[in-house]
């Protein structure tokens, strides 16, 4: 689960970095690396739950940031998908960026919920005393 919160992470690293210096603006707006920021925390979460005895906590961290993410993106999204549908006044490349966003943190927290659903099974299997961790 490390390797696959990394992945994601990198790829959202690379999304709000795009969306930065790939912007036609002479001065881009800032909040074009929101997607970066939280790619950089979830790539921390990864790289700590690569550790095995800090794993379970990191994991718990990248579910948590993963979930304020997908909030925060989803809510943005719908905003400007509305603004698009009632006036079409929109930087569509923004809105691509802020949904992809949305994608990439919803389908981490559902990984995230899954392992931790396998470990709790694994753990239970194993015994009152095992502790297995997330993912």
């Amino acid at each position: 689960m490390a390797k696959i919160t990394m992945a994601l992470a990198t790829i959202l690293t690379l999304l709000g970095l795009g969306g930065y210096f790939g912007s036609s603006a002479a001065n881009p707006s800032v909040t074009a690396l929101i997607p970066a920021a939280f790619g950089v925390l979830l790539l921390t979460g990864g790289f700590a739950a690569l550790r095995p005895s800090w794993r379970k906590h990191a994991m718990h961290a990248v579910a948590s940031i993963s979930l304020l993410g997908a909030l925060a993106a989803s809510g943005r999204g719908l905003m400007s998908l509305a603004k698009l549908a009632a006036n079409g006044d929109v930087n569509t490349a923004a809105l691509a960026s802020i949904l992809l966003m949305a994608v990439i943190c919803w389908a981490l927290l559902a990984l995230c919920v899954v392992s931790f659903v396998a470990a709790r099974r694994r753990q239970a299997a194993a015994g009152p005393n095992a502790d297995s961790g997330a993912g």
